[in-house]
């Protein structure tokens, strides 16, 4: 299916705004503060705050800046889901739409990343 080039400027804004996003509030302070962070993880699979601290990083940090260049954009978008089922189901349970929404509305973005791809706007990609 040819893409138009509106859908291709949504798929662009859609990916790079939700990876920033995600990258800017969740990713960097862990990055930034890992002593800090280290502290405060959970720890809902006892592997260890460090790995647990260290497998978030990943998801928070390294795959949103795959996102936003458009590299191996579904793949990336597999440990950001992850992480997300993992924070809402496991590690609060007991939160409500309303307490979690937030987390949800990630879902969202990166399940409808996942599904539609990450456009023609990309680094890899050609454009004629």
């Amino acid at each position: 299916m040819n893409e138009t080039r509106n859908q291709a400027i949504g798929l662009l804004f859609l990916r790079v705004s939700g990876a920033l996003f995600l990258l800017w509030v969740h990713g960097l302070p862990k990055l930034l503060n890992y002593s800090e962070q280290l502290k405060l993880i959970e720890d809902p699979f006892h592997l260890g705050a460090s790995v647990t601290l260290w497998l978030a990083i990943f998801a928070e940090v390294l795959c949103p800046v795959l996102i936003v260049a458009g590299v191996l954009v579904r793949l990336a978008c597999l440990p950001i889901l992850a992480v997300l089922v993992i924070a809402l189901l496991v590690v609060h349970p007991q939160w409500t739409l309303f307490e979690g929404q937030f987390g949800w509305l990630l879902m969202i973005i990166f399940t409808s990343i996942l599904i539609a791809g990450p456009g023609r706007l990309t680094l890899g990609h050609r454009v004629a």
